[in-house]
């Protein structure tokens, strides 16, 4: 039986992916070095210094010598400077539903306090476990984030649902033996097929949420189905 849903935040709860990759192009500008927008866009999900440090060493940057830490704190500054916080409308009116029936987490690969300000602002008091990319040493795709995130609400993976919007989410959620429903708010369907569900928009989303006692009997085939694959 299904009892604990985690959602990831950027492109699931609110919609910031625009806003991330702006301030990331806008530093690396600065600083004379360039960037791949969509190489963000396909890392969604993995934790900021990941993200980072794939752009810097594809421009041939030796991170040895270069301050991470300096560029990331600019980042934040910039994402915070330019961001206009927007939640999907249809998520944010089923959650209130949905916490009278399952405990609610969000696992983010995002940095903490643009989590905390960001759930603060748009979804205060809702989630009962918030995990940021700083508080797992291994970020998506590892299954750590969403294994904390079970063993935080005192469920098994097997009792979790995972909502994702990322391929890099979909991944972690397969290797945590979790159920995942993706929606493709910024990426193509073909790079979310490995997901067990997959809905065309957030109004589907929410549709299929509030419908989960329909889908607690495809939910339990298909962890079935990981378990056996993971024992051979």
């Amino acid at each position: 039986m299904l009892k604990g849903l985690i959602f990831d935040m950027d492109g699931v709860l609110v919609d910031s992916m625009p806003y991330h990759t702006e301030a990331l192009s806008h530093v690396f500008a600065d600083m004379g070095l360039s960037m791949d927008a969509q190489d963000v866009y396909n890392m969604e999900g993995s934790k900021t210094v990941d993200i980072v440090s794939y752009l810097l060493e594809k421009d041939g940057v030796d991170l040895l010598n270069f301050d991470l830490d300096g560029l990331i704190h600019r980042y934040r500054d910039e994402f915070a400077r330019i961001v206009e916080l927007k939640a999907f409308s249809e998520v944010l009116e089923c959650l209130p539903i949905l916490k009278e029936r399952f405990m609610l987490a969000v696992v983010s690969g995002a940095d903490r306090n643009i989590v905390q300000d960001i759930i603060t602002n748009l979804y205060d008091g809702i989630f009962d476990v918030v995990i940021s990319g700083e508080d797992v040493d291994n970020g998506k795709p590892a299954p750590d984030p969403f294994l904390s995130a079970a063993d935080m609400f005192g469920l098994y993976a097997s009792e979790c649902l995972v909502v994702e919007n990322a391929a890099m989410g979909v991944e972690a959620a397969n290797r945590a033996g979790m159920f995942c429903l993706a929606v493709p708010t910024y990426v193509s369907k073909e790079s979310l097929k490995n997901a067990d569900r997959l809905v065309d928009d957030h109004r589907m989303l929410s549709d299929f949420l509030l419908g989960l006692d329909h889908l607690e009997k495809e939910a339990a085939e298909s962890l079935r189905l990981k378990f056996y694959s993971a024992q051979k």
